[in-house]
Protein backbone atom coordinates (compact mmCIF):
# COMPACT_ATOMS: atom_id res chain seq x y z
CA UNK A 1 0.00 0.00 0.00
CA UNK A 2 1.38 3.37 -1.07
CA UNK A 3 0.09 6.90 -0.54
CA UNK A 4 0.73 9.43 -3.31
CA UNK A 5 -0.24 13.10 -3.53
CA UNK A 6 -2.95 14.06 -5.99
CA UNK A 7 -1.36 16.76 -8.13
CA UNK A 8 -2.94 20.20 -7.77
CA UNK A 9 -4.57 19.45 -4.42
CA UNK A 10 -3.74 18.77 -0.79
CA UNK A 11 -5.19 15.26 -1.02
CA UNK A 12 -3.33 11.97 -0.88
CA UNK A 13 -4.50 8.85 -2.65
CA UNK A 14 -3.95 5.41 -1.13
CA UNK A 15 -2.77 2.96 -3.77
CA UNK A 16 -3.80 -0.53 -2.68
CA UNK A 17 -4.45 -2.48 -5.89
CA UNK A 18 -5.96 -5.90 -6.14
CA UNK A 19 -3.65 -6.45 -9.10
CA UNK A 20 -0.94 -4.88 -11.23
CA UNK A 21 -1.29 -5.66 -14.92
CA UNK A 22 1.75 -4.87 -17.03
CA UNK A 23 2.01 -4.70 -20.81
CA UNK A 24 4.99 -6.18 -22.60
CA UNK A 25 6.49 -5.04 -25.90
CA UNK A 26 4.22 -2.01 -26.35
CA UNK A 27 6.81 0.20 -28.08
CA UNK A 28 8.05 -0.86 -31.52
CA UNK A 29 11.65 0.15 -30.82
CA UNK A 30 11.61 -2.04 -27.70
CA UNK A 31 10.36 -4.99 -29.79
CA UNK A 32 13.35 -4.49 -32.08
CA UNK A 33 15.64 -4.21 -29.07
CA UNK A 34 14.29 -7.42 -27.55
CA UNK A 35 15.06 -9.24 -30.79
CA UNK A 36 18.76 -8.59 -30.21
CA UNK A 37 18.59 -11.10 -27.34
CA UNK A 38 16.48 -13.78 -29.02
CA UNK A 39 17.22 -16.63 -31.41
CA UNK A 40 13.73 -16.41 -32.90
CA UNK A 41 12.63 -12.84 -33.69
CA UNK A 42 9.44 -11.44 -32.22
CA UNK A 43 6.69 -10.16 -34.47
CA UNK A 44 4.81 -6.95 -33.80
CA UNK A 45 2.09 -7.87 -31.29
CA UNK A 46 -1.42 -8.14 -32.75
CA UNK A 47 -2.99 -7.71 -29.31
CA UNK A 48 -1.58 -6.49 -25.97
CA UNK A 49 0.86 -8.85 -24.24
CA UNK A 50 -0.13 -9.00 -20.58
CA UNK A 51 1.63 -10.23 -17.47
CA UNK A 52 1.14 -9.72 -13.74
CA UNK A 53 3.35 -8.15 -11.11
CA UNK A 54 2.52 -8.91 -7.50
CA UNK A 55 1.59 -6.05 -5.18
CA UNK A 56 4.65 -6.62 -2.94
CA UNK A 57 6.70 -4.85 -5.64
CA UNK A 58 5.27 -1.43 -4.80
CA UNK A 59 7.52 1.18 -3.22
CA UNK A 60 7.29 4.96 -3.19
CA UNK A 61 9.62 7.76 -4.27
CA UNK A 62 13.00 7.65 -2.55
CA UNK A 63 12.65 4.09 -1.32
CA UNK A 64 15.39 1.67 -2.35
CA UNK A 65 15.18 -0.93 -5.10
CA UNK A 66 16.62 -4.01 -3.38
CA UNK A 67 18.47 -6.52 -5.55
CA UNK A 68 17.66 -9.96 -4.08
CA UNK A 69 20.53 -11.81 -2.42
CA UNK A 70 19.50 -15.31 -3.50
CA UNK A 71 20.22 -14.58 -7.19
CA UNK A 72 23.90 -15.26 -6.37
CA UNK A 73 22.99 -18.91 -5.73
CA UNK A 74 22.31 -19.41 -9.43
CA UNK A 75 25.86 -18.45 -10.47
CA UNK A 76 24.66 -16.61 -13.58
CA UNK A 77 27.55 -15.50 -15.77
CA UNK A 78 26.08 -12.03 -16.07
CA UNK A 79 23.34 -11.39 -13.49
CA UNK A 80 21.32 -8.45 -14.73
CA UNK A 81 18.52 -6.25 -13.40
CA UNK A 82 17.03 -3.51 -15.57
CA UNK A 83 14.72 -0.62 -14.75
CA UNK A 84 11.93 0.12 -17.22
CA UNK A 85 10.27 3.53 -17.41
CA UNK A 86 6.50 3.28 -17.89
CA UNK A 87 3.34 5.35 -17.75
CA UNK A 88 0.99 3.85 -15.15
CA UNK A 89 -2.78 4.09 -15.29
CA UNK A 90 -4.60 4.08 -11.94
CA UNK A 91 -8.13 2.72 -12.35
CA UNK A 92 -10.82 4.85 -10.72
CA UNK A 93 -13.80 2.52 -10.63
CA UNK A 94 -14.82 -1.05 -11.35
CA UNK A 95 -14.44 -1.82 -15.04
CA UNK A 96 -15.64 -4.77 -17.10
CA UNK A 97 -16.10 -4.94 -20.90
CA UNK A 98 -15.31 -1.25 -21.31
CA UNK A 99 -15.76 0.17 -24.83
CA UNK A 100 -12.66 1.96 -26.16
CA UNK A 101 -14.58 5.22 -26.46
CA UNK A 102 -15.57 5.06 -22.76
CA UNK A 103 -12.18 4.00 -21.39
CA UNK A 104 -11.12 7.38 -19.98
CA UNK A 105 -14.23 7.39 -17.76
CA UNK A 106 -12.54 4.65 -15.71
CA UNK A 107 -9.22 6.44 -15.13
CA UNK A 108 -8.46 7.98 -11.75
CA UNK A 109 -5.13 9.30 -12.96
CA UNK A 110 -1.62 8.63 -14.19
CA UNK A 111 1.80 8.36 -12.62
CA UNK A 112 5.32 7.07 -13.28
CA UNK A 113 6.09 3.39 -12.84
CA UNK A 114 9.37 1.49 -12.90
CA UNK A 115 8.93 -2.12 -14.04
CA UNK A 116 12.18 -3.43 -12.53
CA UNK A 117 13.10 -6.78 -14.11
CA UNK A 118 15.58 -9.54 -13.19
CA UNK A 119 16.52 -10.66 -16.71
CA UNK A 120 18.14 -14.03 -15.96
CA UNK A 121 15.11 -15.32 -14.08
CA UNK A 122 12.78 -13.76 -16.64
CA UNK A 123 14.58 -15.53 -19.46
CA UNK A 124 14.91 -18.96 -17.87
CA UNK A 125 11.57 -19.45 -16.09
CA UNK A 126 9.37 -21.79 -18.10
CA UNK A 127 6.30 -20.13 -16.59
CA UNK A 128 7.24 -16.78 -18.10
CA UNK A 129 7.95 -13.29 -16.78
CA UNK A 130 6.05 -13.44 -13.49
CA UNK A 131 8.84 -14.21 -10.99
CA UNK A 132 11.60 -12.08 -12.53
CA UNK A 133 9.36 -9.03 -12.34
CA UNK A 134 7.77 -9.60 -8.93
CA UNK A 135 10.60 -9.50 -6.41
CA UNK A 136 10.08 -7.17 -3.44
CA UNK A 137 10.61 -3.47 -4.37
CA UNK A 138 10.54 -4.16 -8.14
CA UNK A 139 7.72 -1.67 -8.73
CA UNK A 140 8.54 1.92 -7.74
CA UNK A 141 5.60 4.26 -8.36
CA UNK A 142 5.04 8.03 -8.09
CA UNK A 143 5.82 10.80 -7.35
CA UNK A 144 2.23 12.09 -7.79
CA UNK A 145 -1.02 11.09 -9.44
CA UNK A 146 -2.24 13.42 -12.18
CA UNK A 147 -5.91 13.22 -13.12
CA UNK A 148 -6.99 12.54 -16.68
CA UNK A 149 -8.35 16.09 -17.03
CA UNK A 150 -5.02 17.56 -15.95
CA UNK A 151 -2.78 15.29 -18.02
CA UNK A 152 -4.26 16.40 -21.33
CA UNK A 153 -3.43 13.83 -23.99
CA UNK A 154 -1.85 10.74 -22.36
CA UNK A 155 -0.59 9.73 -25.82
CA UNK A 156 1.69 12.76 -26.09
CA UNK A 157 3.99 12.59 -23.06
CA UNK A 158 7.77 12.43 -23.16
CA UNK A 159 9.07 9.53 -21.08
CA UNK A 160 12.68 9.02 -19.98
CA UNK A 161 14.81 6.91 -17.68
CA UNK A 162 18.15 8.01 -16.26
CA UNK A 163 20.73 6.01 -14.35
CA UNK A 164 23.12 8.17 -12.31
CA UNK A 165 22.03 11.18 -14.35
CA UNK A 166 22.70 9.60 -17.75
CA UNK A 167 19.66 9.04 -19.94
CA UNK A 168 19.25 5.51 -21.26
CA UNK A 169 15.60 5.56 -22.31
CA UNK A 170 13.84 8.35 -24.14
CA UNK A 171 10.60 8.26 -26.09
CA UNK A 172 7.04 9.56 -26.20
CA UNK A 173 3.82 7.77 -25.31
CA UNK A 174 2.65 8.45 -28.86
CA UNK A 175 4.95 5.57 -29.83
CA UNK A 176 2.87 2.99 -27.98
CA UNK A 177 1.57 0.20 -30.19
CA UNK A 178 -1.62 -0.02 -28.11
CA UNK A 179 -2.99 3.23 -26.68
CA UNK A 180 -4.32 3.83 -23.18
CA UNK A 181 -8.01 3.43 -24.19
CA UNK A 182 -7.26 0.25 -26.17
CA UNK A 183 -5.38 -1.23 -23.20
CA UNK A 184 -8.16 -0.48 -20.71
CA UNK A 185 -10.79 -1.91 -23.05
CA UNK A 186 -8.79 -5.04 -23.85
CA UNK A 187 -7.78 -5.78 -20.26
CA UNK A 188 -11.32 -5.22 -18.94
CA UNK A 189 -12.55 -7.92 -21.32
CA UNK A 190 -10.13 -10.44 -19.82
CA UNK A 191 -10.95 -9.78 -16.18
CA UNK A 192 -12.61 -7.17 -14.01
CA UNK A 193 -10.52 -4.15 -13.13
CA UNK A 194 -11.13 -2.83 -9.62
CA UNK A 195 -10.72 0.67 -8.21
CA UNK A 196 -7.02 1.23 -7.48
CA UNK A 197 -5.72 -1.38 -9.90
CA UNK A 198 -2.62 -0.41 -11.85
CA UNK A 199 -1.91 -0.86 -15.55
CA UNK A 200 1.75 -0.40 -16.51
CA UNK A 201 1.65 0.47 -20.20
CA UNK A 202 5.03 -0.78 -21.44
CA UNK A 203 8.52 0.61 -21.81
CA UNK A 204 10.48 2.14 -24.70
CA UNK A 205 13.89 0.99 -25.93
CA UNK A 206 17.20 1.72 -24.22
CA UNK A 207 17.04 -0.62 -21.24
CA UNK A 208 20.29 -0.72 -19.25
CA UNK A 209 21.33 -2.66 -16.14
CA UNK A 210 21.59 -1.33 -12.60
CA UNK A 211 23.86 -2.26 -9.70
CA UNK A 212 23.97 -1.34 -6.01
CA UNK A 213 24.87 2.31 -5.56
CA UNK A 214 23.01 3.47 -8.66
CA UNK A 215 20.26 6.08 -8.69
CA UNK A 216 17.35 5.53 -11.09
CA UNK A 217 15.05 8.31 -12.28
CA UNK A 218 11.88 7.84 -14.31
CA UNK A 219 10.47 11.09 -15.68
CA UNK A 220 7.22 11.70 -17.56
CA UNK A 221 5.89 15.04 -18.79
CA UNK A 222 3.31 16.68 -16.50
CA UNK A 223 3.90 14.07 -13.78
CA UNK A 224 7.46 14.59 -12.58
CA UNK A 225 10.42 12.47 -11.55
CA UNK A 226 10.31 9.15 -9.71
CA UNK A 227 13.69 8.69 -8.08
CA UNK A 228 14.93 5.53 -6.31
CA UNK A 229 18.37 4.32 -5.16
CA UNK A 230 19.56 0.78 -5.77
CA UNK A 231 20.92 -1.38 -2.94
CA UNK A 232 21.94 -5.00 -2.40
CA UNK A 233 19.89 -7.14 -0.04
Amino acid sequence: MIQLPLAGSDKKVTINPSKIIAVGLNYMEHVKEANNFRKEPLETPVEPILFAKTVNVLIGPGEPIVLPAHIKEYNFNNPRVDPEAELAIIIGKKARHVPVEKAYDYVLGYTCFNDVSQRNIQKHDISGWFRGKSFDTFGPIGPVIVTHNDIGDPQNLNITCRINGTQNQGSNTSCMIFSVPVLISFISKQFTLEEGDIIATGTPSGISPIVPGDMVEVEIDKIGILKNPVVAE
